[in-house]
């Protein structure tokens, strides 16, 4: 066996590892949510993020003693690559064994000469394999009624602890159909069917059951989210509501929450199925929502490359208020923008490129509770020069000279990421209506509030820090100032002790590196009167220390939050049962 075909097959090999693990983190993931294990339940989904890198630097040890003297020889690579096209050839998921070959080649060149003879720039067997989604999909007649095809359903979907009430959550799914559908579909018909993904979907303290309604050349996607009653003596399982359209599955699978964990051990046929359903969600932000982000990365990649080619608009700078730590930029007709590190820190901030990369891969890590954006992280990233704006190489070259590169026709950035494209909320505010002003304050609220019950302080709460989505939703996307809220040290300011205390421009009291002011908060609305008056109708508890102490008590108690992907107002009510 010639060197090539041992070194193939070794990577392969690290690959089945890491396929195997990570499914056995998600397998396990029924066990944790039927014993309301919350705690294990975001360290399994962290560990199962940090596996990936585990598996690659693990891999990568043999890589190295195996290649020898010829592991930076890119003709090696290029005759390696090929043995392992035809190893993967025809596997089931194929893509991601691909994207983890393309890991240990970038950490051998440090993401250095990517070319597809040597890499899986672009497969060549396509970007997904040849699956039949009908194939995890379990279909539910209607040829008995409506009410027994959601009790065939539930009966069929049912956990290790029982229903708290089956026939009041059928009684309740039966008339929410019938108040929502019964304009679009003859709920009558007895070729209505039901069609649903075969496994549960897992986060945190939810489980879903995702699918769609079906009934001749009509389909309206729908999930069925799953809540633990939490009750020790008599643990039990209730649905907490119906979800109904694209636009509600999107927003549960919104690349601001945490990976799902749902078996789905040939990737492809749950991403063909989940994109039915949210035709403009990215096929990239799919794979990444069941869990695998890395190859999300790939097929993000292949997708803005083509997107490239298409297109002929420069790259600009972003618009709103420039960040202190952070250059961005974007492409009129595209949805993402890239973000670099700048070389040197408007004053007053403190941090470090470094330290700012921590709090990225951190991001990655938490559970994002639905309001901070996920993003890709790369090296190396070729742009067209042509079509880079003057402004913007302008500004390129004042605020992060070292990470631009030009080669010839290329500029080459070192270090970049990449993050789904939002209005900023200053922005936003500034053509807003009245009636949009109080929505979206309180939704700005709602934000800081749920990202501190999840333990994340933001840190700089100014406006132009949080951004709002298509669905109206805000979204914090500035990490370099935010920490465990856990670390944090709320005090109330003190009474100033005298008159020379009282006008003093300087603090008359002791400040540690850890002590926030709540009373302090009101300076992020200074300017815009509106904005202030709605947030403050709703939210002025943020303004008082014993609301975010006693959130710190919630937490060192170990209780853990429920994060809706939904209006509350959605919600069942769990009165009436039949117990």
């Amino acid at each position: 066996m010639d060197k090539q075909t041992r070194l193939a097959r070794t990577i392969l090999n690290g690959f089945t590892s890491y396929f195997a693990d990570f499914e056995n983190i998600t397998l396990a993931a029924r066990t944790r949510f039927e014993n309301a294990e919350w705690a294990l339940m975001h360290a399994a989904s962290t560990r199962r993020i940090d596996l990936y890198k585990l598996k690659v630097l693990e891999t990568l040890e043999f890589v190295r003693y195996i290649a020898g003297d010829r592991l930076e020889d890119f003709g090696f690579w290029t005759e390696t690559r090929a043995v392992y096209a035809e190893l993967v050839r025809g596997m089931t998921n194929f893509e991601i064994a691909e994207t983890f070959y393309n890991s240990i080649y970038n950490a051998v060149f440090k993401h250095r000469r990517i070319r597809d003879e040597h890499a899986f720039v672009f497969s060549p067997q396509g970007d997904m394999p040849p699956v039949d989604a009908n194939r995890v999909v379990t279909h539910f007649s209607a040829s008995a009624g409506l009410s027994d095809l959601v009790r065939e359903l539930l009966e069929h979907y049912g956990l290790h602890i029982p229903w708290e009430d089956l026939e009041r959550d059928v009684s309740h799914i039966v008339a929410s159909m019938t108040e929502r559908l019964v304009t679009e579909f003859d709920l009558n018909d007895p070729a209505l069917e039901l069609q649903m993904l075969e496994h549960h979907f897992y986060r945190n303290k939810a489980v879903y059951i995702v699918g769609r309604l079906v009934l001749g050349d009509q389909q309206m996607p729908l999930v069925f989210p799953l809540l633990h009653n939490e009750c020790e003596l008599s643990p039990a399982v209730y649905v907490d509501t119906v979800l109904f359209g694209s636009d509600r599955v999107s927003l549960l699978f919104s690349f601001t929450r945490t990976y799902f964990m749902v078996d789905a051990s040939i990737p492809s046929q749950y991403v063909l199925f989940l994109q039915q359903l949210m035709p403009k969600k990215a096929i990239s932000e799919i794979y990444s929502c069941i869990g695998h982000h890395r190859h999300g990365k790939t097929y993000y990649y292949r997708s803005a490359y083509r997107h490239m080619r298409c297109s002929d608009d420069q790259f600009v700078v972003a618009p709103g208020i420039k960040g202190m730590v952070m250059t961005v930029f974007t492409l009129p007709s595209y949805e993402f923008v890239f973000k670099i590190i700048k070389d040197r820190f408007t004053p007053p901030k403190e941090v470090t490129h470094e330290l700012v990369k921590e709090k990225y891969q951190l991001v990655k890590r938490w559970d994002r509770a639905g309001r901070m954006a996920d993003t890709q992280e790369f090296s190396n990233l070729v742009f067209d020069r042509a079509r880079v704006s003057d402004e913007l190489m302008e500004e390129l070259h004042e605020t992060c000279p070292s990470q631009i590169e030009l080669n010839g026709t290329a500029m080459i950035i070192k270090h970049c990421y990449v993050e789904r494209r939002m209005t900023p909320l200053n922005l936003y505010l500034q053509d807003a209506s009245d009636e949009q002003v109080e929505e979206v304050m309180n939704d700005y609220g709602k934000a800081i509030k749920e990202l501190a019950a999840a333990n994340i302080f933001p840190g700089d709460m100014l406006l132009k820090n949080f951004g709002v989505t298509r669905h109206g939703r805000v979204v914090f996307y500035d990490y370099d100032e935010i920490q465990p809220l856990l670390e944090c040290n709320f005090r109330r300011i003190p009474p100033p002790r005298d008159e020379f205390e009282e006008m003093s421009d300087q603090p008359w009291y002791s400040v540690g590196p850890n002590d926030i002011f709540p009373e302090e908060f009101r300076l992020f609305f200074s300017g815009n009167r509106r904005a202030r008056k709605a947030f403050d109708a709703r939210h002025s508890d943020l303004y008082n220390a014993d609301f975010w102490t006693d959130l710190q008590k919630r937490l060192q108690s170990g209780h853990v939050e429920d994060f809706f992907p939904y209006p509350r107002r959605l919600r069942f009510s769990r009165q009436g049962s039949s117990n």
